[in-house]
């Protein structure tokens, strides 16, 4: 008679709680403040100053002044702006092209059981523990004309100069960004191969599925979301691009490798143009999202769901 009298109140408790939302099975919205704060405070409220600044003409120093559509009709009428844009889709795209087929096919041996994988592994992952800055200065060194690579190896690389026209230059900043990042989406990839269930190779060779049929009809289908995001993140990163081209080309020769990023950097910083450069920083931000929401569309990745237990 006690431990059901003691076992009532116990249970209207539970569902007082539950109900309030305190229970431990329902944590409620409290668990996503601190992360809202967060984005909020770091990502939305500069967001929101940067497209306020873009509409007034500021130095750097003193108060804004509210200028209008001033720096936008400006923008859309800057040779520079229009012929940096293209360039940073073009090393977006050089980026994507390059980068995925390398990582899908490391990813997929990273994850496998071959000798000296782990070794290989951890060489290979080297990159990723350097800075941008730092790569950058190794190459620019490298591919010094004068005292790099370059100048002992005329019969490949001519007069050396590889910074000095437009396609060279953007050879090179395609070559570093995949030699720096490739390694990153490789991680991706074997962690995405790792989670394929073993269950389907077995049943492929069993049927005399051989390595590369598998590949092309178990390892990429299984791989669809996790290209889905590397492809994102390769968008966003290249498109925001800029240490990289400010320690190996500055630009050059001319204007040839002014990609957004770095023009946006000589607005402000060079000449003292904080809301022309606001501009150019809001139309990066507006092209990522747009590429980034045309990607998932046309992939079908909004409408997928976890294959996760649970989830």
């Amino acid at each position: 008679m006690t431990s059901t009298a003691t076992a009532v109140p116990a249970a209207a408790s539970r569902r007082r709680a539950a109900r309030s939302g305190i229970g431990v099975t329902r944590p409620g919205l409290a668990w996503a403040v601190p992360a809202t704060l967060f984005f909020t405070l770091f990502a939305i409220v500069p967001l929101v100053l940067v497209a306020v600044l873009s509409f007034t003409t500021w130095n750097g120093l003193g108060t804004p002044q509210y200028s209008g559509l001033s720096n936008w009709t400006a923008l859309l009428h800057d040779p520079v702006m229009i012929k940096s844009l293209w360039l940073s889709l073009l090393l977006t795209a050089l980026g994507v092209a390059i980068q995925t087929p390398i990582s899908i096919l490391l990813g997929v041996w990273a994850a496998g059981h071959q000798r000296n994988r782990a070794v290989l592994s951890a060489i290979y992952f080297v990159p990723l523990l350097l800075s941008a800055t730092a790569v950058s200065v190794l190459w620019r060194a490298l591919l010094d004309p004068n005292f790099g690579v370059p100048s002992e190896a005329s019969w490949l690389f001519g007069d050396g100069n590889l910074f000095g026209s437009q396609s060279s230059a953007i050879g090179v900043l395609a070559f570093v960004g995949a030699w720096q990042w490739t390694p990153l989406h490789t991680l991706i990839y074997q962690g995405g191969a790792r989670g394929i269930p073993q269950v389907l190779y077995q049943a492929a060779s069993i049927d005399g599925a051989g390595t590369v049929r598998q590949f092309f009809h178990i390892t990429l289908p299984q791989l669809r979301n996790t290209i889905i995001t590397s492809m994102i993140l390769m968008v966003v990163g290249g498109l925001t691009t800029f240490d990289t081209v400010l320690i190996l080309t500055q630009g050059g020769p001319g204007t040839d490798t002014t990609i957004s990023a770095y023009y946006m950097y000589q607005q402000a910083f060079k000449g003292f143009d904080f809301g022309g450069a606001s501009a150019i920083a809001l139309v990066l931000v507006v092209i990522s999202t747009l590429i980034s929401l045309v990607v998932v569309r046309l992939s079908g990745y909004d409408k997928m769901r976890s294959t996760a237990e649970g989830l």
